[in-house]
């Protein structure tokens, strides 16, 4: 299982180290008994996933100008030759059709860290 260090979650997360660390001493995030402190990956994508769901909730607007999203996985459906990948990066949600070939080559599972490029056809 992918684990990531405090500084690191809280860039996939978007929110402050101490903000992170908060959320271990309240007990929403867990962590392993490594030293310095990691946060598995799982534990971080359902982070991530409850995050965007409250940013829903509040009316925030999601967009981004950007065309490279680094976020964590949060989903891998494989369905014979083909999956589907959600990763969260931030607020933004991006969905993915790969081959499970791909998925098994990149390792994806929930708590992978992943890079979504978009790319404009014209």
């Amino acid at each position: 299982m992918q684990t990531y260090r405090i500084a690191r979650a809280a860039q996939l997360l978007g929110v402050s180290d101490d903000t992170v660390r908060r959320w271990i001493e309240q007990g929403l995030l867990p962590v392993t008994d490594a030293v310095p402190a990691e946060i598995p990956g799982d534990a971080v994508a359902a982070r991530a996933v409850a995050l965007a769901e409250e940013a829903k909730k509040a009316g925030d607007v999601l967009s981004s100008a950007r065309n490279r999203f680094v976020g964590i996985v949060t989903r891998v459906q494989v369905d014979g030759l083909m999956a589907q990948i959600d990763i969260q990066s931030g607020p933004h949600r991006v969905v993915s059709l790969i081959s499970s070939e791909a998925v098994r080559e990149l390792q994806l599972e929930v708590g992978s860290l992943a890079t979504a490029s978009v790319t404009e056809r014209g």
